[in-house]
């Protein structure tokens, strides 16, 4: 279920508070219509001459900066290539909200000409729902022999009416397109990155002096490090090697257990560490919904033991929350909470430039929060813009 209220001003008394930084224990959070006013002990709030909103939150309640999940294909049933429409990216919004996710990215992965004009089309419109940030094309310029699930039919070069679609999107909210370097020309890179759209690598055979060559040109990100990308070799370190080399890079990582092992999860931690390293889900339709299958252009998408999978167990997306993610990270790179919780709201806030309102619990900042029970590692609020939201089973 799902309980509402209206923007005004709060003071937010948790056992423990992250502000993105540093910890604060037995304090208030205060907001201020829809932004972060500070936080205060309470003998600093009752001196304080404005009329707050008590909230008090149980034992083992944390608060932080809520999660921004750059890589989200789908939820609720729905996925964003299928519906390419502002009452589909509430539906996806609205599965996620959930489990911490207060700014995301919809992403459209590779498909028709056609379907990425529909989502042009509505998303101006889209950006006025809180929680949509802008938008992540994931193709179609990518490399067949890594396609993954995406649709062979639909991969392309870009030519010069794909290179101007794309700009449109880079003067829409904060987005990014996906591509195999090895695919797209210098001069292709450097005229999308010119309008505001950031450029990552992913889906890709690209050699180290490929990916140098993109990064050089503007490209800043590796969609879904070491996934659907050539691996490290002794003289080639590819993609893959390269994005963890290159400390210009940031790149997103799914830790759901099972797109990534362990002992990889660990040495990107270790070696581009937190502010690099930005937790996502890569999500599909399954997630905040009972149906244990979707239909990915023709293809029977099914959930199997947390997997999402087709044909001969290839996987097609993943079936997690940024809140399973979170804790799954912790759990397989024994890193400390506060790292995690930047690597899913500072870190992604940071590559997307909106470091100066996301991500962070200071004052003036967008008032988006993730109140969480830290034994059990489930969200029991979110706050988008200053609006609760109370989450209950």
């Amino acid at each position: 279920t799902l309980a509402m209220t209206h923007p005004k001003h709060y003071a937010i008394h948790a056992p423990r508070i992250f502000d993105g930084e540093n910890w604060h224990t037995d304090q208030a959070l205060l907001i201020v219509d829809r932004e972060i006013y500070g936080i205060a002990s309470h003998d600093v709030l009752r001196a304080l001459k404005r009329d707050f909103e008590t909230i008090d939150l149980p034992a083992g309640s944390v608060v932080a900066p809520g999660f921004i999940d750059v890589q989200v294909n789908g939820g609720g049933g729905v996925l964003l290539n299928d519906a390419p429409t502002l009452d589909g990216i509430r539906t996806i919004l609205a599965a996620h909200r959930p489990h911490g996710t207060t700014g995301m990215l919809p992403t459209l992965i590779t498909d028709r000409r056609e379907v990425m004009e529909a989502l042009l089309a509505v998303a101006e419109e889209a950006l006025k729902i809180p929680g949509v940030l802008g938008f992540h094309l994931e193709g179609p310029f990518i490399a067949p022999s890594r396609k993954g699930c995406h649709r062979e039919d639909c991969i392309r070069r870009p030519d010069a009416s794909d290179i101007a679609l794309l700009g449109n999107f880079g003067q829409l909210g904060r987005s990014y397109v996906t591509i195999a370097p090895e695919r797209v020309e210098t001069a292709d890179i450097r005229a999308l990155t010119s309008t505001g759209l950031r450029v990552a690598a992913g889906h890709t055979d690209a050699t180290a002096a490929e990916m140098a060559r993109a990064v050089d040109a503007g490209m800043t990100g590796a969609t879904h490090i070491f996934n659907a990308m050539t691996p490290i070799a002794v003289r080639e370190p590819g993609p893959a090697g390269y994005t963890l080399d290159d400390n210009r890079l940031y790149c997103g990582l799914i830790t759901d257990g099972h797109h990534v092992h362990a002992a990889n999860v660990r040495a990107t931690y270790k070696l581009k560490g937190r502010d690099r390293v930005m937790l996502v889900t890569d999500a599909m339709p399954t997630v905040g919904s009972d149906k244990p299958w979707f239909n990915l252009q023709g293809m029977r998408i099914e959930v199997k033991g947390g997997r999402l999978v087709y044909g001969a167990d290839t996987l097609a997306g993943a079936h997690v929350t940024m809140m399973e993610c979170v804790a799954r990270f912790i759990d397989m790179a024994g890193a400390p909470l506060e790292d995690a919780l930047i690597m899913a709201s500072r870190t992604p806030a940071a590559f997307l430039g909106l470091s100066d309102r996301l991500g962070s619990l200071r004052s003036g900042h967008q008032a988006d929060i993730v109140v969480f029970d830290e034994a059990s590692m489930t969200v029991r609020e979110t706050w988008v813009q200053g609006q609760r939201a109370i989450h209950t089973p």
